[in-house]
This record gives structure tokens, sequence and C-alpha cells, in this order.
């Protein structure tokens, strides 16, 4: 059961400490302990990834979303489903590092198939060109999903499918920001894949201290920016009908 509602300073302390973390398996027990509050806890910090996320796939997305095979990494308790669902997408995967946030994302029915994953470490439980399109929102970040990752996210989606990522753009996280688009442009470079869109969002949530809204766009509002990143997988093997 979720404890009650606490206060914005509160969820900024807490969420400020899951920045700060970049210790892989310290980052995963943090979520095992956060998962009852955590669907509270980012509405209070007016976290928007999410519905942003699943906007920006949706109006890129080239075919009917009835009949796409998604997979949604790192998928805490399922908002990014919530969200997918709205917009019509109906067949869904998901795979999660916390025992206990996957077990709040199978609570609220919406996946087809999820599997407990650490991706890093660990590759992703799916073959090759099988999805058409995959998203990793809110945990592209140090002690989460490593930017070296990016290119097992390409192995399974299909040649034409999509790949929507995310991160924020506080100061804590530029070191990373800057090495993830390093390494996306290294892979463009190298024709794995073609850029769709960049979109930057100045409020992505709320900050959790004065230092951190410092140099984001958003911080006259006390809100952190963050990005949206959109990717085409090229064509590599025969084309594949994009669907179930």
């Amino acid at each position: 059961m979720a404890s009650p509602r606490r206060s914005l300073s509160r969820v900024q302390e807490r969420i400020g400490t899951s920045h700060s973390i970049t210790d892989l398996s310290q980052k995963i027990d943090f979520y095992d302990q956060w998962a009852s509050d955590y669907d509270q806890d980012v509405a209070i910090l007016d976290y928007r990834a999410p519905r942003l996320a699943v906007d920006c796939l949706a109006s890129a997305f080239p075919f009917s979303p009835q009949e796409a095979l998604l997979l949604d990494v790192a998928c805490g308790t399922g908002l990014v489903a919530v969200e997918l669902q709205k917009r019509g997408f109906c067949h869904l995967h998901g795979v999660e590092g916390s025992k206990n946030m996957l077990e709040l994302a199978k609570q609220r029915g919406l996946y087809q198939q999820l599997s407990l994953c650490v991706l890093g470490p660990e590759a992703l439980p799916a073959p090759s060109d099988h999805y058409d399109a995959v998203m990793v929102v809110g945990a592209l970040s140090d002690g989460q999903v490593p930017y070296s990752a990016v290119s097992e996210l390409l192995r399974v989606t299909k040649s034409g499918g999509l790949v929507c990522l995310t991160t924020r753009s506080n100061p804590s996280n530029l070191p990373y920001k800057e090495a993830l688009e390093a390494e996306l442009a290294r892979l463009e470079q190298a024709g794995r894949w073609k850029r769709v869109l960049v979109h930057t969002v100045d409020q992505w949530e709320r900050a959790t201290s004065e230092k951190e809204a410092a140099g984001s766009s958003g911080s006259s509002h006390g809100f952190i920016s963050g990005i949206i990143y959109l990717y085409c997988k090229q064509e590599t093997t025969p084309s594949k009908t994009m669907g179930v």
C-alpha cells in the first residue's frame, strides 16, 4: 500500500537521491523500495516524459498502432503502457530490472509479456528484428541503462522500426547525455539508423534542487528540461512486414 501523499519537498528529496545513485545494484534496491510510492511521487513532480515520448512516437508511426508490437524497456510500473494504450497501441511487451516495479506493471494488465531484465549486464530477452518500436523512457542515466546498450535496442527492432529514447538535461546528467548523444551519432554514421526527430522539452519535471534547475531551460518555472530522440532503424536485411 502506498504511503500517505507527501509534500513536494519530500518527493524532491527522494528523487534527488535516486538521481545521485550511480551503482546499478544500489539503484535497483532503491527502486524496489520506492515501487509502491512511485506513481504518486512522479505525479507530484509533474513528470511528463511518458506522455511526451509516446506523443512523439505516435506522431511519426507509419502504420496502424493496433497492429504493432512494442517493447517498453525499463518499464517501471507501466506508465508508458498507459499512454500507449490511449493512442491505440495494444500489443506491448516490457522488461524491468526491479522485481517490485515489475509486479506493479503486471497488475495494470496492459502488457502481454513482462520479463525481469537488467539491460546492460544482460541482453534483452527477445530475438533480433522482433519489434516494430522500442522505447526507453526515463532510464537513460548513470546507474540505469548504460548508453553502450543502445545497440542492443537496435538489435531487437525490425528494419524500418522506430526507437524512442529520453534523457534529462539537468546539470548532473549532462555528462551522461553528452556520451549518449555521441553514441547515437556513431550509430547513425555507421548507417545503423536514421534520426527522425530530436525534441527538447523545457518543462520535463520539477527540479529536485535550485542547483539542478540552474542552467536548464525550464528553470524559470522550477523545472528541468529533457530531450526525446526518435530514430528509424535502417534496412540491413530484406524488408519485414510490420505487425505482430
